[in-house]
């Protein structure tokens, strides 16, 4: 059977194909107030806003492509099962050839219906309503005249701040599960994904170049202060050193 190594990944693993991060000097944060275009408040108030914020964000992650980070987890699944959870809404992972991924916020080349009877994980409390579909969307984008089959406007499928992470229960049950958890590009700073490293019952690895984790973790922690496109290398290289030691 072979090992089970989950990947928690963030902004920085996707920083390195070009696309912006919310958190950096220049992200896109400074550009837009949260509440303005990433909450569900802000959908209500100005859909059109929310939808051209998530167009220019869509046109990007287009353009990108899958860097050697990503290439490297997916030819690792030729020697062990890797989960990828990630927090980016790209779909770099899966260009890159994973094939085992868990969206925790959602995905920008998808759209769901805005109708307020669901739920995000698309459940209705009404029996006669079919949970929601979504929809891809290509670089042309949404706008408030897109409609779902309901006849409720497209809204982007993301996880804005203020709703629940459905995600969240399959990611802990799979970080509670591995051998080896690889924590990457990411500050660690977004509940509640931030919490899931403490369900691990395996050691981990960090590769970040400026964060290490803390040192109350109880499980062993190797900080990897690097960059992704060589981090998960470097740490994929000293997990197979660790499986090979405690092989017994």
């Amino acid at each position: 059977m072979k090992k089970k190594i989950v990947v928690l990944s963030g902004a920085g693993i996707s920083a390195e194909s070009g696309i912006a991060t919310f958190r950096d000097g220049d992200g896109l944060w400074n550009n837009h107030k949260i509440e303005e275009v990433c909450t569900p408040d802000a959908w209500s108030k100005n859909p059109t806003l929310v939808n051209d914020f998530y167009n220019a964000r869509r046109i990007e992650v287009l353009k990108a492509q899958p860097n050697k980070a990503h290439l490297d987890l997916a030819k690792a699944e030729e020697e062990y099962d890797i989960v990828v959870v990630t927090q980016n809404v790209d779909d770099l992972h899966e260009r890159g050839g994973s094939t085992n991924i868990i969206h925790l916020h959602g995905e920008i080349l998808k759209a769901r219906s805005s109708n307020p009877c669901y739920d995000w994980a698309g459940i209705s409390p009404d029996p006669k309503i079919n949970n929601f579909k979504t929809y891809p969307v290509d670089c042309k984008g949404l706008t408030i005249n897109d409609m779902a089959d309901d006849g409720f406007p497209l809204r982007p499928h993301i996880v804005w701040f203020g709703e629940s992470v459905p995600k969240l229960v399959d990611a802990v049950y799979e970080v509670e599960k591995a051998d080896a958890l690889i924590v990457v590009g990411t500050s660690l700073s977004v509940y509640p994904a931030n919490g899931l490293i403490w369900h691990a019952n395996c050691p981990i690895w960090t590769v970040n170049p400026d964060i290490d984790l803390d040192a109350e973790m109880t499980m062993p922690t190797r900080a990897i202060r690097s960059r992704a496109t060589i981090g998960i290398e470097i740490a994929l290289n000293q997990i197979k050193k660790y499986f090979e030691k405690h092989s017994n």
